[in-house]
Parts: structure tokens; C-alpha cells; sequence
């Protein structure tokens, strides 16, 4: 019963992540934490979240900007891998905090960074990417924070999400390289993670229509529904545990 739980939000995260470029993992980890744990959850979305930035990449593989990704992945990957490390060595209810004081936070911080309509370099992509990197080696996703820096790089759309999905995934396969090294990546959690990166490929393929459709200030409301939702239950699985 829980897999078809996992199977159905997994689907709907996807979809939704295909059309704002992100949000698959703020929808799907706190059903991922209540099923698996959350020393579980973290390596099976990692898994996951490959996949899904693998789709998205072949969806939009026309649009990719391969410099502003290379940019980003050149340090973020190796400070993801040193984020996974920090948080094998955190007990559970932190990380449970952790994540869910992440997605409120980014709310206010995102419309902080919005409002100032910053404009980004290749070399403001390389040190966020060392510094994001390292955070989503702890807290499963930063794409509330990857978003703003992507968009204020100059890319919309197709492009969007195209380039954060291939930054994405360098930094991911880093984390999950490292999940492996330490032993948390056994072979039923690898069968969990492609369970759920199944779905999340299926809604990248689903949401190509709707992003054209999508008009800014309903992105902005969605991410941050999102982001709050998942905050507060995360915060409350901790509260219970």
C-alpha cells in the first residue's frame, strides 16, 4: 500500500517539477520519510531525483546551456559530496528539522533574491554552486534556491529547466557516489530510489505542454505552497517521531 502512495504523490511531484523546473523532491520526500525513515529517505531521493533531472534533460535537451551548467557542477558536485558525508553523521530527528526549517526559510529568502533582480555570472554560478552543493548534500534539495540563481542567469523556460536539471544531476550523482561509498546505497534502497524516479521521468514527459502555459506569478505561488506544505510536514513528522 505504501509503494502505490509513493507511486501516485511520486507521479503528481513529477509532473509539477516538469512544468517549475523543481519541487519533485519538497513534494515526495516527506511520504518518502513517513515510509522508509528519514537515514532512508535521503539516499532513495537521491536515486530518484536522478532520475527525474535525467528526463527532464531529454525533454529539453535542445535548450540545455552547457556552460552555465559546468559552471555550477564544477564545484558543486564535489561539495555535494562532502554535504553526504556531514549527514550520515546527524541523527534522524535532526535531519527531519533540518529539512523542514530548509523549505520554510527559502520562502522569504527566494522573494529576497527576486526583488533585487540580481544578474549572475559564470563565475557567481561556480561559487553558489560550491556553496548550494554542500547544502544539498544534507537537505535533499535546494531547487527553491537553485531556481532564483538559474532565472537570474538569463534562463526561462525550456532552458530553465533543462540547464538546473543537468546541474542537478552532476551534483546528485556525486551525492549518490558517496551514499554508495559509505554503504547507505544496498540494493533495496537502489530498488525504492528507481521505483520512485520511475514516476517522477513519467510527470517530466507529462508536463511539457503546461509549461509554456505557465505564467510567472502562478510559478511563484506553487513553488512556495510547495516549499511551505513540506515544511510544516516535515517539522511535524520530527515532532512526532
Amino acid at each position: 500500500m505504501e509503494y502505490l502512495v509513493i507511486l501516485a504523490v511520486g507521479l503528481v511531484a513529477g509532473t509539477l517539477g516538469g512544468i517549475v523546473g523543481f519541487g519533485s523532491s519538497i513534494m515526495l520526500m516527506p511520504v518518502l520519510v513517513i515510509a522508509f525513515g528519514p537515514l532512508q529517505a535521503v539516499p532513495v531521493m537521491a536515486i530518484a531525483a536522478i532520475m527525474a533531472n535525467f528526463s527532464r534533460i531529454v525533454v529539453w535537451w535542445r535548450e540545455v546551456d552547457w556552460r552555465a551548467c559546468a559552471a555550477y557542477s564544477v564545484t558543486g558536485a564535489p561539495a555535494a559530496a562532502l554535504g553526504a558525508r556531514t549527514l550520515v553523521a546527524l541523527p534522524p530527528y535532526v535531519i527531519e528539522v533540518a529539512i523542514g526549517i530548509f523549505f520554510i526559510v527559502m520562502i522569504p529568502v527566494r522573494r529576497w533574491m527576486a526583488a533585487r533582480n540580481f544578474k549572475l555570472n559564470l563565475w557567481h554560478m561556480a561559487a553558489l554552486g560550491l556553496v548550494i552543493g554542500y547544502v544539498t548534500g544534507i537537505v535533499v534539495s535546494t531547487g527553491p534556491v537553485t531556481a532564483p540563481i538559474f532565472l537570474a542567469y538569463g534562463l526561462v523556460k525550456g532552458a530553465f529547466i533543462s540547464t538546473e536539471a543537468a546541474s542537478s544531476l552532476a551534483v546528485y550523482l556525486s551525492k549518490a557516489a558517496t551514499f554508495r561509498t559509505l554503504g547507505m546505497l544496498p540494493l533495496d534502497i537502489v530498488y525504492k530510489g528507481l521505483i520512485t524516479g520511475s514516476t517522477l521521468m513519467a510527470g517530466a514527459f507529462i508536463a511539457k505542454p503546461f509549461v509554456v502555459k505557465l505564467e510567472p506569478g502562478q510559478f511563484r505561488l506553487l513553488m512556495e505552497a510547495l516549499m511551505l506544505g513540506s515544511g510544516l510536514v516535515m517539522l511535524w513528522a520530527a515532532a512526532t517521531a
